[in-house]
């Protein structure tokens, strides 16, 4: 059974500012007042991501404070709840948000520090030393702050960390009103924010006692490889896991480099070798797995793992090409991710939902590969299957959370429009989102953030740069 712990919401975004003006989403407060407490968003095009497939015309979604009440046509929603604070979507296309199943999103900071290099390159000449370096709690607070807004105003609800500090970056991902699974990361080295081992797991029980049961934070337990941490240190995490029923997050099978480490020191291929520690199993959501065997793939299936697909991330540093459509076929959940922002250079989910559509196809020469619906499935549906969290996220259904964006398919690019799923993944922009809805919040609307600190985003953003200037690397 895939991990799943969302509980009944208890807390609000501090930093929004939420307009109920004519033709908004009425705030918490108001909708006390609403008959039976609902609105509808209606009269746009509903994709629901549901299992039948179902898209709606003219249709809408009733939402009861952090749920969704009801899914149906505008006429017969309208009909059911005829008092009902009604917000238009007419020429829309409203769908569930966008699950971002990996990224680190304070390296949102390191953006363009290093480019066009090898992954181990990368990672050991640059991204270690900086982080060694600059990497501070109010380095993670003010680079999560810049991601989160970002994902935010491209469409991304939910979204997967696992970086270092994470307490700060689970405050972040309250304070702007996201949801996240935010996983600690673990590494046999001095890391930023824990120079032993020992501090580390300490720090991470602490920080999983503080967040587990929150209603939109989701702690983790995040061993960053199986070349970065040994055999004991990842069965410790796990175990913590374990014990705190949370997910494990870890990079797995990302680069031959790793392949060829693990078979040398171990006599196993990567998913073999953490299989083989126990440590394989449904809470794990497996970052990247870029190079499994066809027997390792029917062991990631059996075990119910978990795996976030990065494509952009991965074609930039040449680490290679997922056998997605293999792992989809074996009945593996396969969410969408952009990896960090230092790595891709951004946390643009919609580009990663085209380029996993077009890379497949052109891998397998097969443009039947990838379909556009299985493309979009693999940003809500699957990746909320990914998390284990497909009974609360993931598709427009009642009961779920009423996390749901609405995209304005009306720009020039777009037009015209004969199917929503390939208008949505072959011609849609983040710019095209118009408006965020997470537990039933309005956080964006008409494409601006409903935040009052994007200018002090953009100063401290400008002051890091100017100190990480020297660092920037050209091959």
């Amino acid at each position: 059974m895939r991990f799943a712990t969302l509980l009944p919401v208890v807390a609000s975004c501090a930093i929004l500012v939420l307009s109920c003006g004519e033709g908004s989403a009425p705030a918490a407060a108001d909708r006390e007042t609403q008959p039976d407490g609902v609105w509808l968003l209606s009269g746009g095009t509903v994709v629901t991501m549901d299992g039948q497939g179902s898209v709606i015309e003219a249709g809408a979604v009733a939402i009861r404070g952090s749920r969704i009440e009801a899914v149906g046509t505008a006429a017969d929603l309208g009909e059911r709840f005829p008092g009902a604070e009604v917000r238009s979507a007419d020429g829309r296309i409203v769908l569930p948000g966008l699950i971002n199943t990996h990224t680190h999103v304070p390296m949102a900071l390191f953006r363009g520090l290093a480019d066009d290099l090898p992954l181990k390159e990368w990672l050991e000449d640059v991204i270690f030393p900086a982080e060694a370096e600059y990497v501070d709690e109010e380095f993670v607070r003010w680079g999560t702050r810049l991601g989160c807004l970002e994902m935010l105003r491209g469409g991304t609800t939910t979204f997967v960390d696992m970086y270092y500090f994470e307490d700060v970056i689970a405050e972040e991902a309250e304070r702007c009103g996201a949801r996240a699974v935010v996983g600690e990361s673990l590494i046999d080295f001095p890391a930023p924010d824990n120079k032993s081992w020992e501090d580390a797991i300490a720090y991470t029980e602490r920080f999983l006692v503080r967040w587990k049961g929150h209603d939109r934070i989701t702690p983790a337990v995040a061993p960053h490889a199986p070349y970065t941490v040994s055999a004991e240190h990842l069965q410790a995490a796990h175990e913590l896991a374990v014990r705190h029923d949370v997910p494990l997050i870890l990079h797995l099978a990302e680069d031959m480099s790793e392949v060829d480490e693990i078979l040398e020191r171990t006599g196993m291929r990567p998913v073999e070798y953490v299989d083989h520690l126990g440590i394989l199993d449904d809470r794990m959501i497996a970052n990247h797995v870029v190079w499994p065997s066809p027997s390792e793939i029917e062991l990631l299936a059996e075990r119910g793992v978990g795996v976030a697909h990065c494509p952009q991330s991965n074609m930039k540093v040449a680490a290679g090409v997922a056998p997605v459509p293999e792992m989809l076929a074996a009945g593996i959940a396969v969410g969408l991710g952009t990896d960090g922002p230092a790595s891709n250079n951004d946390l643009d989910l919609w580009e990663e939902i085209d380029t996993a559509a077009k890379l497949h196809k052109v891998i397998k020469s097969d443009p039947t590969v990838v379909s556009a619906e299985e493309a979009l499935t693999m940003a809500t549906i699957g990746g909320a299957r990914a998390l284990g969290m497909e009974a609360d996220i993931g598709s427009l259904e009642v009961g779920k959370r009423a996390d749901l964006i609405v995209v304005d398919p009306r720009g020039l690019h777009q037009q015209p429009i004969y199917d929503p799923y390939s208008t949505l993944v072959y011609s849609t922009k983040s710019a095209d989102v118009e408006t965020v809805i997470v537990d039933g919040r309005v956080l964006v609307e008409g494409g601006e953030l409903l935040s009052e600190d994007l200018e002090g985003v953009r100063v401290a953003v400008e002051r890091y740069r100017e100190r990480l200037a020297g660092l920037r690397t050209r091959p």
